[in-house]
């Protein structure tokens, strides 16, 4: 069974291990820390359901990033979840040594502290695999999935803000699964049942999140994680445009080829590219 390392109230309240409180930025509007504190306690409630879950073989070793590094993950909420963003992002769950060691999707270490200037303690999580420590943003290992990401953005956007004005960027399901030699397992690996009641719980979170947030557009990154979503949210009777781009992991023979520009093809043909790259007014493309 999952185990927990903070309690949620008190973690809305005070803000995890980091301290301090959900308290807004100075720039940013009352709009964009209700939104914010939505996307938080969405999360919050998924973790308190996921402790209820047990996973049997292959699985051995379960990190959770959304507790241990809680302060990490809420630094990037706070800062980057905003009223009025039309576009999801989303990924499947953290990779070893991107979110699990930041807290943040797509987390590679430099891209999180060098352009999203993200701060934070980062703790460790029960039961740590001797081969996968966690060292938070000290994490020296390159996250190819999350440099080659997060690394798109930054050449399109220059800011983060240009970038999160429209969009932001979620995982479906927070925990990182990895089986006795510390090799790192999908949710698609796992027990059929487990993997049901683990999905089947990530999915009424990710339909909860688009519903109050009200996006426009879910853009799943990998084939996995566009399929989930057009079938969870269709199930809910949300009418939200689901569309997908390759996944940029350096284990799909495609993406090594050239994922930058094919994702830049897709983002043009889904009306989204123009939205990233123009300084002029935009018009409302996606709404």
């Amino acid at each position: 069974m999952l185990n927990s390392s903070f309690n949620d109230q008190s973690q809305l309240e005070c803000g995890g291990a980091g301290g301090g409180s959900l308290l807004l930025h100075d720039s940013r509007s009352s709009a964009d820390g209700i939104s914010s504190s939505k996307f938080l306690k969405a999360e919050l409630e998924l973790n308190a359901h996921l402790r209820g879950l047990t996973f049997s073989e292959p699985v051995r070793h379960i990190y959770n990033p959304l507790e241990y590094a809680w302060d990490t993950h809420r630094c990037y909420v706070e800062r980057y979840c905003r009223a009025g963003q039309s576009v999801l992002f989303l990924g499947m769950n953290p990779g070893p040594f991107g979110m699990a060691q930041t807290g943040v999707p797509f987390g590679e270490v430099r891209s999180v502290v060098d352009w999203l200037k993200i701060t934070g303690e980062v703790g460790r999580p029960d039961n740590e695999h001797p081969r996968r420590p966690i060292v938070g943003l000290r994490c020296t290992q390159r996250e190819v999935s999350g440099a080659r990401f997060w690394g798109l953005f930054k050449k399109l956007c220059v800011e983060p803000d240009r970038f999160f004005k429209h969009c932001f960027v979620h995982n479906l399901c927070p925990l990182v699964f990895m089986n006795h030699g510390g090799k790192n397992l999908t949710p698609p690996e796992l027990p059929a049942a487990e993997r049901d009641a683990l999905l089947a719980n990530c999915d009424s979170a990710l339909c909860e999140v688009v519903k109050e947030l009200r996006f426009s557009m879910v853009i799943g990154v990998g084939r996995v994680a566009e399929q989930r979503a057009r079938k969870a949210l269709s199930a809910a009777g949300l009418s939200v445009r689901v569309e997908g781009i390759m996944h940029p992991s350096p284990r799909n023979p495609q993406a090594n080829k050239g994922w930058e520009e094919a994702a830049k093809t897709k983002l043009e043909e889904l009306g989204v590219l123009s939205l990233l790259c123009n300084t002029s007014e935009e018009h409302g493309l996606l709404h």
